[in-house]
């Protein structure tokens, strides 16, 4: 069995009275790609900030390489959140110096690399640019990174389609046999050929989970249209 990456062991999450994850049992290993899927509501990215550290757990445990959340797994995790967080009146080059100042594994040659096959000068500063633009960017500081687990949060929500498939080899060509990614998304349609192993959440509580290829062989349809008959309204 490959090494853990990331474990949780009947992890729950409540504010006040309502429950955001239930129980949650789920391991990561290093050379996957996970696909986090569910309705709005259902805890996705309450875990993924319970993995980053950004959040407690009400109860069980979340690990990263063995570890709680902490200074030592901030070292090894790189998160992309679901909203903008860079300093906007900093120029691109500028947030390349930052990340390589703050994160010793960040490569920044590889970042400009992706930035150019993007099209994206670097000497813009970030509040000019478009919001899909804005989240390229972000996606490829995160990317550049060499960490050992990536923890994306909608990486293409707002991105044209057009710009999609770049950004989805970005993420495959970018993260080595010995890291694992966790990708919460709504577009499904777009992912799932890159994802090893898929995760269902709703209303907290995982309600299916395994190899991708697995369910698709034991359901008979594709992975989106699995996800549509299981959260239609």
């Amino acid at each position: 069995m490959s090494e853990l990456i990331m474990e949780c062991r009947n992890l729950s999450k409540r504010y006040g009275k309502h429950t955001a994850l239930d129980g949650i049992n789920l391991n990561l290993g290093c050379g996957r790609i996970t696909g986090l899927l569910g309705p709005n509501g259902s805890g996705k990215t309450t875990l993924i900030k319970l993995a980053n550290g950004l959040l407690r757990p009400s109860g069980g445990d979340v690990l990263i390489t063995g570890k709680k959340p902490g200074v030592e797994t901030k070292a090894v995790v790189s998160y992309l959140p679901d909203r903008f967080i860079l300093d906007g009146w900093m120029r691109i080059t500028e947030l390349l110096s930052f990340f390589a100042d703050f994160y010793a594994d960040f490569r920044r040659d590889l970042a400009q690399t992706m930035l150019a096959g993007l099209g994206i000068e670097p000497g813009k500063r970030f509040k000019t640019l478009s919001k899909g633009t804005r989240e390229k960017v972000q996606l490829v500081l995160v990317m550049a990174r060499r960490a050992r687990l990536y923890l994306l949060d909608e990486p293409i929500g707002g991105v044209d389609p057009a710009a999609r498939d770049y950004i989805i080899s970005t993420i495959i060509s970018n993260y080595s046999e010995d890291a694992a990614v966790l990708i919460s998304t709504h577009l499904i349609q777009d992912v799932e050929r890159i994802l090893d192993d898929i995760v269902f959440l709703k209303e907290g509580r995982i309600i299916l989970q395994g190899a991708a290829d697995d369910i698709r062989a034991e359901k008979g349809v594709s992975i989106d249209t699995l996800f549509r008959e299981l959260f239609k309204c």
